[in-house]
């Protein structure tokens, strides 16, 4: 039986994941369509997170920290509208390909949110 730190530590790892596919895509055309996936994922693990991880069930005292960045990234970051706005006029463009990823990539970075979601991971 997995255990709630083991569970939580998993869907950090699919998001530290996520994450490390978008910094290395090359911004080609058809990239568009693997940064919404990506970034889907990413969206998806941080509401499981916010709505089925209590804080008092994870002894990591870290984790309250972060999951008050995912609520923060969560209210203020929706990138997959313009995505979708964006996908039939310029997915063949790799400026604008790579001026979205970037901007996704700064939203995950924005209040160390990687960086502590990597610290938790090692600490859980």
């Amino acid at each position: 039986m997995v255990t709630y730190n083991e569970y939580l530590k998993g869907i950090l790892v699919q998001i530290i994941d996520s994450y490390n596919i978008l910094k290395e895509i090359n911004d080609k055309p058809g990239d568009l369509d693997l940064i919404k996936k990506e970034l889907l994922r990413i969206n998806g693990f941080v509401r499981v997170i916010l709505n089925k991880i209590n804080t008092e069930n994870i002894p990591v005292s870290d984790f309250k920290h972060v999951k008050s960045k995912f609520q923060h990234y969560n209210e203020n970051y929706f990138f997959v509208q313009e995505i979708e706005t964006m996908a039939p006029l310029y997915s063949n463009d790799p400026f604008r390909m790579k001026n979205m990823r970037l901007k996704i990539l700064e939203a995950l970075e924005d209040r160390k949110m990687v960086d502590d979601i990597e610290d938790l991971i090692e600490k859980l």
